[in-house]
């Protein structure tokens, strides 16, 4: 989850989405790309983003997230997994996230050095409700399977 504010980019899966309001972090705050290098390190029993690549450390100030990502997947080969699939959900009242998703998919694939097939993201509005419905926010979920092999 990453607050909406004036005065930043919104960056998702790596697409830049003309809107009046960014999300705010320390990187570019890719929220669909942060869930998914969670879902990833969690799923390898790795830890989380914020271990990896914490906000206090000024090498990721304005990171491109698909950055992390890539190396997120080094490490996974390093320790002899490979992604098997990966489902993603963004949460946003607007803007309308449809006209990006192949894009998503394709960034993310190319991160992650698979094929898109193996990845599916997909976009829902919550009706006007919670803090993503007030534009508080927007939010993804992810869950992934691993596969090990011997590296």
């Amino acid at each position: 989850m990453h607050r909406l504010k004036e005065g930043r980019r919104l960056v998702i899966g790596g697409v830049t989405i003309e809107y009046e309001l960014g999300l705010d972090g320390h990187s570019d705050a890719d929220v669909l790309t942060h869930a998914v290098i969670d879902a990833l390190l969690g799923a390898a029993a790795l830890g989380d983003i914020g271990g990896h690549f914490p906000d206090s450390d000024p090498r990721y100030k304005g990171i491109c997230s698909l950055e992390l990502l890539s190396a997120v997947n080094g490490l996974l080969r390093e320790k002899g997994y490979f992604l098997c699939n990966l489902d993603a959900t963004i949460v946003a009242q607007r803007p309308k996230l449809a006209p990006y998703i192949s894009e998503m998919r394709q960034n993310l694939a190319h991160a992650l050095c698979c094929d898109a097939a193996r990845i599916s993201v997909k976009a829902t509005t919550p009706e006007g409700c919670g803090p993503e419905g007030e534009l508080v926010c927007i939010t993804a979920r992810c869950v992934c399977s691993l596969e090990e092999y011997e590296p």
